[in-house]
């Protein structure tokens, strides 16, 4: 007989709720993304690509919130147990990602900001708030910037698969209850 792991330490109720909401919106707003790059010029992509700014603009004080916390109420440590089964390397990949992640989490939404300061289509939020504009309209700037935008996203998206991988290793893998830390409830 097994003798079960004692629980891990779970994160507070706020960094739960703006993980699973950051996560939501970052997968939702790469589907978009995709999706409306792809349409031909009418009202529908117009109307997508504002939404999309929009929603980039949130992320963005979402982001700005989440790191502000974890600053302030710094993250549980892994269990011990979990600790010193995984390889250096695996320690290196964990704090490796989320690093990257959070990087991310501004680069990506900054970038297209920038995008479309460039390119003279401004930021206005919700169609009520006009946003600063990063820089003055230069086409051949917006040209070199839009595809950054892109590769930023889709290197946001590559790692919240590996930690989407890595979840999915301790938790049907390693049966190490560690995914209980993350879920909303008492865990």
């Amino acid at each position: 007989m097994t003798t079960p792991l004692p629980r891990p330490a779970r994160y507070g109720s706020l960094a739960i709720s703006l993980h699973w909401l950051l996560a939501a919106a970052l997968v939702g707003m790469f589907g978009v993304g995709l999706y409306m790059t792809g349409l031909p010029f009418s009202p529908q992509r117009l109307k997508l690509y504002n939404w999309h700014k929009w929603a980039g603009v949130t992320i963005l004080a979402l982001s700005a919130l989440r790191l502000l916390w974890r600053l302030v109420r710094r993250p549980p440590a892994l269990p011990a147990a979990v600790a010193a089964a995984m390889p250096r390397w695996q320690h290196v990949a964990h704090h490796g990602t989320h690093h990257l992640m959070y990087a991310l989490f501004f680069v990506v939404p900054l970038v297209g900001w920038a995008y479309s300061s460039a390119a003279g289509f401004p930021i206005v939020f919700l169609g009520v708030l006009p946003l600063p504009s990063f820089m003055p309209a230069n086409p051949e700037l917006a040209a070199a910037i839009k595809p950054w935008h892109a590769y930023a996203a889709y290197a946001l998206a590559a790692l919240v698969a590996l930690h989407m991988a890595a979840v999915a290793k301790h938790q049907l893998i390693d049966r190490d209850g560690l995914l209980r830390r993350m879920l909303p409830g008492r865990g």
